[in-house]
């Protein structure tokens, strides 16, 4: 079990214990527990108690509840607790911006034990009549409640990317003379995934005696041409068969999109059976379209007028910015980071990024820890060279659309990313003028994470995009996609526009352990379907490049 579910188990229970109105030192505690799981610098299975009890905020009987936990998956403080909870009251736990008091006194006050019961308690403005509830309040819980309703049964590309590629690796190793190949959604490395597809020449029959050796998954339904099945985790799998000789044509028609598959209809209705997806496009007057472009959105006329653009790749990216460490909420040093760049990514450069002083919840560096870890940069720089640190900071942006830190202390960094962590919920007028008053700084090199979304928890702030997006190309500031699974923000389908507008776009990892540099995938995966090429992207730039980017930026 990795350290993170561990931690969403404790997370459950100082909820619970919250919920249930029991001791409040104790209960942060467990929370504070939580917390300290997930930074572990080392996997808690496989450690002893001794081990775990002598790492900070661990105490022996922290490192005992884990053992349990890892032996049955929970510990009896826990079962009991859940044993007098009710499932729908369990439930709401998982909505955003309704805690355990909240949720107490819902249920307890009002005797709503479902979020169904909730909705209609919302929808009815009976939600005021419990205590801390306002109009404001209620709205926003009838927003989650239908946020989350409409994420049912989605994933994350990054949580099926891996599983899925088991299943199809397990089809070429049995049926190493059949045709196999991912289609659909994760063909063209959709965000959220709904059905992982496969396209294959096996016959269903053959799948079926194939699956009934495979017992992780569940038949949900077959058809003569394909068959349903859900694994373990719940993801739904569609494997189509298809002949021989359709292989190529299949493959283009369930890669879709449904609006790409209707533009080639409209130059020929019936797109002809050829031998390569390659061979289609020529026969229709195209060149090739990457299937991360295929989504209706300007790619066709590309592909006429050959100016489809030459799409990034991971091997292009030369270096990576917007990272964290130890000095702030990362798990590894700073050290640790830029060596791990260095010796097992092979890259030039590394920018640090640890939080800035508003950041008090994630341990955000004063200024007296800034200038100490300039001086751990120098040494290191020396150390590693010619690989490069550079001197960085995730700014908060305040709001007022300010920085937080003094212009002379600004000005000494490398480069500057600015990011929005708190007060989520002004308007988009009130939105937007925060981000533009911030790309107006002259210090912003980078604008994080642009709409603060969390795919499939959080919807964005709401924000004008091209207007931000215009001052941003009016300020020669960059755009940062954070690869960041759960983020991947800025939106490919804003990123077309930012490139027309000549903004630079940076794919940052938002690392925070040496593992999540390699999220630099996902972005890449998502700057294709924007469109990016490599001399539109900063962190594609060589280390000599950047370098004098970074010197004419401080310039102007």
């Amino acid at each position: 079990m990795e350290n993170k579910a561990i931690a969403k188990i404790f997370k459950l229970y100082s909820q619970l214990m919250e919920l249930f109105n029991e001791n409040p030192f104790r209960t942060k505690a467990m929370a504070s527990a939580s917390f300290k799981i997930d930074k572990l610098p080392f996997p808690a299975t496989g450690a002893t108690i001794d081990q775990l009890s002598t790492q900070p905020g661990i105490g022996k009987s922290t490192a005992e509840r884990i053992m349990l936990i890892l032996e049955s998956g929970s510990f009896p403080e826990l079962d009991d607790l859940i044993a007098q909870t009710p499932p729908g009251v369990m439930a709401m736990l998982t909505i955003k911006g309704l805690g355990p008091k909240k949720i107490r006194s819902i249920w307890k006050d009002l005797g709503i034990e479902s979020i169904g019961e909730l909705l209609y308690a919302c929808n009815e403005n009976r939600l005021m009549e419990a205590k801390g509830f306002g109009l404001k309040t209620q709205e926003e819980i009838r927003k989650s409640i239908e946020f989350s309703n409409a994420n049912q049964g989605l994933f994350l590309y990054a949580k099926v990317e891996k599983i899925a590629a088991i299943l199809l690796g397990n089809l070429v190793s049995h049926f190493p003379e059949k045709q196999h190949a991912f289609t659909g959604e994760i063909r063209r490395k959709c965000e959220i995934i709904a059905s992982v597809d496969i396209l294959t020449t096996c016959s269903i029959s053959e799948i079926r005696s194939f699956l009934a050796e495979t017992p992780v998954y569940t038949t949900e339904e077959y058809e003569d041409t394909a068959i349903q099945l859900t694994d373990e985790l719940g993801v739904r799998y569609r494997i189509q068969s298809t002949p021989e000789e359709r292989f190529a044509i299949d493959l283009l028609l369930t890669t879709g999109s449904e609006i790409h598959i209707k533009e080639l209809q409209a130059i020929q209705a019936d797109i002809p059976e050829l031998a390569s997806e390659e061979a289609i496009y020529e026969a229709l007057g195209l060149s090739y379209i990457e299937p991360e472009l295929r989504e209706g959105s300007g790619e066709i006329n590309w592909a006429k007028n050959g100016e489809l653009p030459e799409l990034i790749t991971y091997a292009d990216l030369k270096g990576t910015l917007h990272n964290h460490s130890t000095y702030s909420d990362g798990v590894h040093s700073l050290e640790q980071m830029a060596t791990y760049c260095k010796d097992e990514l092979g890259l030039s450069y590394f920018g640090i990024c640890d939080h800035s002083k508003t950041a008090v919840y994630a341990s955000g560096l004063p200024i007296e820890r800034v200038k100490e870890q300039w001086i751990e940069i120098e040494r290191l720089n020396h150390k590693l060279a010619p690989f490069r640190i550079f001197r960085g900071i995730e700014s908060d942006i305040l709001s007022d659309g300010s920085l937080d830190y003094p212009d002379d202390i600004l000005a000494k960094f490398d480069f500057v990313v600015a990011s929005i962590h708190s007060n989520l919920r002004m308007d988009e007028e009130k939105a937007t003028q925060r981000l533009i008053t911030a790309i107006e700084n002259p210090y912003t090199t980078i604008l994080g994470h642009p709409t603060g979304r969390l795919l499939l928890s959080r919807p964005g702030y709401p924000i004008d995009y091209k207007k931000v997006i215009d001052a941003c190309a009016a300020n020669q500031v960059v755009i940062e996609i954070n690869a960041n699974p759960l983020r991947l923000d800025l939106d490919w389908r804003w990123q077309r526009y930012a490139l027309e507008k000549g903004v630079l776009l940076s794919i940052n990892p938002d690392a925070h352990r040496t593992e999540g540099l390699t999220d630099m995938q996902y972005g890449v995966y998502v700057a294709r379907k924007g469109g990016l090429s490599p001399r539109r992207c900063l962190n594609a730039f060589t280390l000599e490049e950047i370098e004098q980017y970074f010197v004419q930026r401080k310039k102007r």
